[in-house]
Formats: structure tokens, C-alpha cells, sequence
């Protein structure tokens, strides 16, 4: 047959056709229809062509992709795959030739393509690879090794743990399963919503797949086959949480010139080797393009400096090792019919490095680690280790860890739990503590009772700030700020003047902190690339350890009662004068929805920054919120918070912008695959003005969700291939 293309009520497709090949190609060119600009702007952020068309904002993305040679690992990955699993090789071309199919009709809907006068390019077999990698390469955090090199510097080797928020992270997620035992209907439920910086059009595109082999409802990777993170079979559903693991190394290197104009590289056995080494030039939109030298030793790509630079770190990470993304598990998810299916497909899992939790309709259930983690010694876990000594050498790969079930549930939200073993720096447990406390507030539970939890917006973290407050002599309006403070309920909500109030004073406490000469001496940051820059900036370091900080037996001789009595004092004598830092944004009256807005990232021209970095964009002018003329005001104001189970993150300090939060939210329902619910925070066309473009976000903000359709009667045939 023919494939057939089906829409729901959200313009979500679903596909229908005779094989999983043909399902491939179909799946490709739906998202090429429905999201071209995207999937150009990801191709070319995977081959560090992206300032072409971007300009130069975006040279030093490029400079990274080139000299950690994402698509020249991308090309390995699919090589290896050809000779490991032709089937699913042979799956993903059908998907780049999809993408081809489908490029010139997506352009020609897409603005951007005619107002940067890029012109769709052409797929190849590995660009899907690319895409995944170029989109993970930093969520191991392997720049957070530079900022605690930084610390051990300036403040000593005691203090290499000092700003764990326990860990500044790219993405997190918040994911639950309750058994059968704890539901109504006697099946299981899983539930959750991935953090990510939030990007219009979305990074999850909601979709169906079916053929006669399977049958399945998902949030794809837009240029990725197949559903990898969240799906339901009807049988068995899945959903993953990121693992918190640290499994790429940062070695500084000794490099020097030889003859000819090759590089050799300091081996641990004291022999000078020579490394590859070549130029490549990057083409910059209304500028002049820039030479990266690309440089590879034993170790792997050196991602900062040089042969001339005065320091060189490689970057060594897992698929540049074994040509191997774990694109062999997608098939095999696709086909899962049971809990063990799912388990064995992530026995092959490479990258990320996830948890994993999965449930069917035969009471089978699943909590396990997923992914590739070397074993070498703990320093080059922590920070950069030496390239020329013995003893950071990979010698093998850890087993994954599994979890349990306890009581009839099991909730991740990058908290330590299965995967501490393998991770350095996790999540704080705020968001996991609360979600089992609400879950355990009903002795059964139903599919639409985890709409609430996806919304509850509890600030734990709170605490350490409030009780050094309540401990302090105050007086006239800082009395009064620090009584409503303390009475307050501590819950971030959108119409709340409280805590607004409290995120001011929260600000000013890291300001402060931030600007105290025994901690300032992190400000001035090392001459590093701009990519790596924002986990280098002292204010989110700070903001985002707060608690820690606060809580720390001493810190370098920090009064903090002065400094929270300062703060809160400033904020009381702002809203005496009617003002805010900076403007009126913030002052008496004002909620924190006012200066709280979802603050989206689009690939266009001189955007500052780009995502994937922890405080993406990192501009002042991106970040203004006093300054109302900013483009983040047209967007609607938010609840929630950094350590909520709404974690629609802040930066304290910064910015009350949130540029990351729920890229999805999902409710699989194993009693009935049509009472599952999902949301996205736009909407299924990544085309500006079309009628699916964003109307899902009053979904998203006020925490409704969509149904799950899976009759194929229902739905609207648009066309055939």
C-alpha cells in the first residue's frame, strides 16, 4: 500500500502505510513538510554550517561541531551501522529520503527559507545521526569539568563541590510510573514532561506510526526515525528521564609542531605521536569567514586551543569511541509488545545516557539506567585530567544500573537514584520528594489525576533562604516584606505578589553573594570558546547553588545573614520608591507572571546565542526583564520555577525569563492507549501563522492536555504518497 497521511483534531499526523520501510519514508516527509526550517537549521548546527545562514552569532556552535568533528562521527556511526544492522541502516535512508521528498514543498510553506535566502539542502544517510548527536553532545555536561577547574584554581581543591545545586544541567525531566495496584483501573500509568530550552517550532513533534508490523503513538526528534524517548505500542509504553551520568572526559593535552606542518601529541608513555590535523573554514552571513583548526589525538578532539593557543583540552566521548549512537534499539522499540522487548532494545542503547521506565498490559514493569558509561578514574569524572599521564586511560563499560518499584511507584526527576553511581552532579531531590508525596495522597490513582502534578508549583528550595530570613531583627517595611514571606505558601504561581517578592529578594541574595571579593574572583572566566562560556558565569553558578550556599558550615567567611538582611532590605525600600532593579518592572503590585515569560529561542539571524547551553540565551539584551520593550513580553507569563515540579527554569540573579521548561508533557494509560493525554508547547506545524503553529500553548500554560486519537475513522485523510 501506498502510505496515507491522517491528522487529528492538533494536526498531529498519523501515519499509516504497508511496511516500515515505506513508514520511514513517509515519516520523513511529513516532518519535512510540516517543519523544513528546523530540519535545515539541525542539519547544519550537526556540520557547523550554520553562520551561513546565521550569521555570527552562531560561529562559535560551528567552531564546536567542526572541531569535535560531530559529522565526521556521525558518518562513523553509520558506517558501522551498515555493517552491524543493514536492516535498520537501510530504515533510516528511507527516512533521508523522505526528508528529500519533502524538503522543497516544506520550504516553499517556511518564511525563514526566503528571508535568509538559504535554500534546502540535501540529506544524507547519517544527517539523522548528526542531528541526535549534535543535539546531546552536551548534555553529559562536560563543560561543568571547566567550571570546577575554575573553582580548584581560584578558591582551592576543598571547594570543587561548592556549587553543586546537586548540578547546573542542560536538561532534565520529571518522569513517574504507578503500577497497576496504585490505579483505578488495575493497569499501569506513566506520566512525566522533559526539560529542554523550549523552541519554536518545538524539539518534540508529536506522531503515530503503523504498518502491519507496529503500531505506535510518540514524541519524535524532529530528523530522527522512529520514537526513541516517549511512546505507547498499545501493549507497553516507555519514557525516560535524563540519567544525570558523566560519561565524557576533558583531557588538557601537550601538543607541539613537527616537520611539515603536522602536530604530535604527549602520550601517557612518554612518546610524542602525531595527531591529525587539518583547517576547515566556516562561512559567515555578512562576514568574513573563519579558519577553525581541527586537531585529533589519542585521546580525541581538541575542543579548546591549540597547537599555538597556551592550552589544549580534548574531548573524548563515547560514539567518537565505538562508532555507535544506539540507533540499533529504534526498530526493536517500534516493535515492542512487552516490558522485556523494551529492555532489550536499551540493552543497546549508546547516548544519552538515560532512565528508563516501562510498563504493559501484563502487569510487566521496568526502571533501569540506559546508555554507554566508560570506566576510568574518578578524577576524570571531575575534572580535566592530564593527556600525558598513565591512569585516564577508558578501560571498559560499566553494566546499567537497575531501580525498583516501590510501593507501586517509581519517580525520576534527576535525582540520585539508580544512576549515582555513574554521575557526578544530579538534581536536587525537591521535584521527585514532592511528586511521590502528591501521588501518595490517593490510594488509587487515574490517568487524569497526573494533569495536577505536571502544574504543582512547590518551591522546596525555598527553605534555607526563608529560615535565615525568619532568624533576623528587622524592622518598618523589611519586617513587613519578611512576615508575608514567611507566611507565604511558597508555591511559585503566575498571579502571586509574594513570590514575586521572594524572587527578588532571592536575586538580590545572589547578587550579592556573586559580587563578595571572596567569590568574585570566579567572575573574570578563562579565554575558553563562547559556547562554553555559560557554564563559566558566576551569577547563574551561584543562583543556581543557592541553597547549597546557603546551607555550606562556612563560606570563605561570608556573612549571609548580612547578606539576606541587605537584600531583603533593598527590595522593601524598591517597593517603599515604586521601583525595581533597573525599571518598574518587579515593584509593589507586580506578580511574578509579569517578569516570569516563557522566552523561546527561534533560529533566525543575530539570535543570541543558541540552545543547548544551561542559560541559553545568555545576552544581556536577551535577558532584560526590566525593559518592557523586550520580545519576551509578548509571550504569556509563567508559574512555576527552577526546583518546581513546573519547572519552567529562572536564572536568580539574572533574569526571570524561563528559556527552558516542558518540551512535552505526556500521560500513557495502559488500560486504554486512547485515554492517554499529551501537549506540546506550540503546536504541530512548524510554519509561523497555520492554524497548528502554537494552538497547543493554552494547553501548555494552563496545564490541560489533548487526547490521544487513535481511531483511524476520526481522523482527516490529507493524502497518500
Amino acid at each position: 500500500m501506498t502510505a496515507e497521511i491522517y491528522r487529528d483534531a492538533w494536526g498531529v499526523p498519523h501515519l499509516r502505510a504497508g511496511s516500515a520501510l515505506e513508514l520511514a519514508h513517509a515519516q520523513g516527509r511529513v516532518t519535512a513538510e510540516d517543519r523544513a526550517w528546523q530540519l535545515e537549521v539541525e542539519r547544519h548546527r550537526s556540520q557547523g554550517t550554520s553562520a551561513a545562514f546565521l550569521g555570527a552569532e552562531s560561529v562559535s556552535w560551528d567552531r564546536l561541531a567542526r572541531q569535535a568533528r560531530l559529522d565526521d562521527t556521525a558518518r562513523g556511526c553509520f558506517a558501522a551501522l551498515e555493517e552491524r544492522d543493514p536492516e535498520t541502516a537501510a530504515w533510516i535512508v528511507a527516512y533521508t529520503d523522505g526528508v528529500n521528498a519533502g524538503l522543497a514543498e516544506g520550504a516553499r510553506r517556511a518564511p525563514e527559507f526566503a528571508a535568509t535566502g538559504l535554500a534546502p539542502g540535501r540529506w544524507e544517510p547519517w544527517s539523522p545521526l548528526g542531528v541526535w548527536l549534535a543535539t546531546h553532545i552536551l548534555f553529559a555536561g562536560f563543560p561543568a569539568k571547566l567550571w570546577r577547574e575554575e573553582v580548584v584554581r581560584r578558591l582551592g581543591a576543598d571547594a570543587v563541590n561548592l556549587f553543586a545545586m546537586d548540578g547546573p544541567g542542560t536538561a532534565g525531566s520529571n518522569g513517574w510510573l504507578v503500577s497497576g495496584e496504585r490505579t483505578v483501573t488495575g493497569q499501569a500509568v506513566i506520566a512525566g514532561d522533559p526539560h529542554r530550552f523550549i523552541e519554536a517550532p518545538g524539539v518534540y513533534q508529536q506522531i503515530r506510526l503503523a504498518c502491519p508490523e507496529f503500531d505506535v503513538v510518540g514524541i519524535a526528534v524532529p530528523g530522527v526515525p522512529g520514537i526513541a524517548h516517549f511512546a505507547h505500542t498499545g501493549t507497553v509504553a516507555w519514557a525516560i528521564t535524563n540519567a544525570m551520568a558523566d560519561y565524557h572526559d576533558l583531557y588538557r593535552e601537550r601538543l607541539r609542531s613537527a616537520a611539515g606542518g603536522a602536530v604530535e601529541a604527549l602520550d601517557p608513555d612518554g612518546v610524542w605521536r602525531t595527531a591529525t590535523r587539518h583547517v576547515e573554514r566556516v562561512e559567515v552571513a555578512g562576514g568574513a569567514p573563519v579558519e577553525v583548526e581541527v586537531v585529533e589525538t589519542a585521546r580525541g578532539p581538541v575542543v579548546i586551543g591549540g597547537v599555538d593557543a597556551g592550552e589544549a583540552v580534548s574531548l573524548r566521548y563515547p560514539p567518537r569511541v565505538t562508532h555507535d549512537l544506539g540507533f540499533g534499539a529504534l526498530l526493536p522499540l517500534l516493535r515492542a509488545r512487552r516490558v522485556a522487548d523494551v529492555d532489550r532494545a536499551f540493552d543497546t542503547w549508546a547516548e544519552p545516557v538515560n532512565v528508563v521506565q516501562a510498563a504493559d498490559t501484563e502487569g510487566g514493569l521496568l526502571h533501569r539506567v540506559a546508555g554507554r558509561v566508560p570506566v576510568r578514574a574518578e578524577a576524570n569524572r571531575v575534572r580535566i585530567v592530564p593527556a600525558w599521564e598513565s591512569g585516564h586511560e577508558w578501560t571498559g563499560w560499566h553494566a546499567m544500573p537497575y531501580g525498583t518499584v516501590e510501593d507501586g511507584l517509581a519517580v525520576m526527576a534527576n535525582q540520585r537514584g539508580p544512576s549515582t553511581p555513574l554521575g557526578i552532579e544530579f538534581a536536587p531531590p525537591h521535584r521527585a520528594a514532592r511528586i511521590r508525596q502528591l501521588l501518595d495522597r490517593e490510594s488509587k490513582l487515574r490517568a487524569t489525576d497526573m494533569a495536577a502534578l505536571h502544574m504543582d508549583t512547590h518551591l522546596a528550595s525555598a527553605a534555607p533562604l526563608l529560615e535565615r530570613l525568619a532568624s533576623l531583627d528587622l524592622s518598618g517595611p523589611a519586617a513587613g516584606l519578611r512576615d508575608r514571606l514567611l507566611r507565604w505558601d511558597r508555591h511559585m504561581d503566575a498571579d502571586s505578589t509574594v513570590a514575586a517578592e521572594y524572587a527578588r529578594m532571592r536575586s538580590a541574595v545572589v547578587r550579592r553573594l556573586a559580587a563578595h571579593p571572596s567569590l568574585a574572583v570566579l567572575s573574570d572566566p578563562p579565554d575558553y570558546p563562547d559556547v562554553f562560556l555559560p557554564w563559566l558565569a558566576l551569577i547563574p553558578r551561584v543562583g543556581l547553588a543557592l541553597e547549597n550556599l546557603l546551607k555550606a558550615r562556612d563560606l570563605y567567611g561570608i556573612d549571609r545573614d548580612a547578606v539576606v538582611r541587605e537584600a531583603v532590605e533593598e527590595v522593601a525600600a524598591e517597593q517603599e520608591a515604586g521601583t525595581g532593579a533597573a525599571g518598574s518592572v518587579g515593584s509593589a503590585g507586580r506578580t511574578w507572571g509579569d517578569t516570569h515569560r516563557l522566552a523561546p529561542w527561534r533560529a533566525l539571524p543575530d539570535t543570541p546565542n543558541t540552545p543547548n547551553t544551561p542559560n541559553a540565551p545568555n545576552t544581556p539584551n536577551a535577558l532584560d526583564t526590566s525593559n518592557p520593550s523586550n520580545p519576551a513580553y509578548a509571550e504569556p507569563g509563567l508559574s512555576g520555577d527552577n526546583d518546581c515540579v513546573l519547572c519552567t527554569s529562572s536564572v536568580p540573579g539574572l533574569t526571570d525569563l524561563s528559556v527552558r521548561g516542558p518540551a512535552a508533557r505526556y500521560v500513557w494509560d495502559l488500560a486504554d492507549r486512547d485515554a492517554s493525554l499529551w501537549v506540546v508547547p506550540f503546536g504541530a506545524d512548524g510554519v509561523p501563522g497555520t492554524e497548528h503553529h502554537r494552538d497547543q500553548l493554552p494547553l501548555w500554560l494552563s496545564g490541560e492536555l489533548a487526547p490521544v486519537t487513535t481511531d483511524w475513522k476520526t481522523l482527516k485523510k490529507e493524502q497518500g504518497e
